[in-house]
């Protein structure tokens, strides 16, 4: 197989990051309303960890196109 196509793969599997940073807010962010839900009074912990959490999981989907677009520049 020749590389431009191996970098193509590659880059393709690194823009997957993006679903799986996807799923992983979507579950923080459940949990978290439910950890508000049932105890009103943490909320703001809560609120604030949740968004530490989001800005982690966001860095590294951020990291994965970064990624993408370097093979992508190779390539050509």
């Amino acid at each position: 197989m020749e590389t431009a196509g191996l970098m193509a793969i590659g880059a393709g599997i690194a823009v997957l990051s993006g679903f799986g940073g996807g799923i992983g807010m979507g579950i923080t962010g459940a949990k978290a309303i439910e950890a508000i839900a049932r105890q009103p009074e943490v909320g703001g912990d809560a609120r604030t960890l949740m968004f530490i959490t989001f800005a982690f999981i966001e860095t590294l989907t951020i990291y994965g196109l970064l990624i993408a677009f370097m093979l992508m520049g190779k390539m050509g």
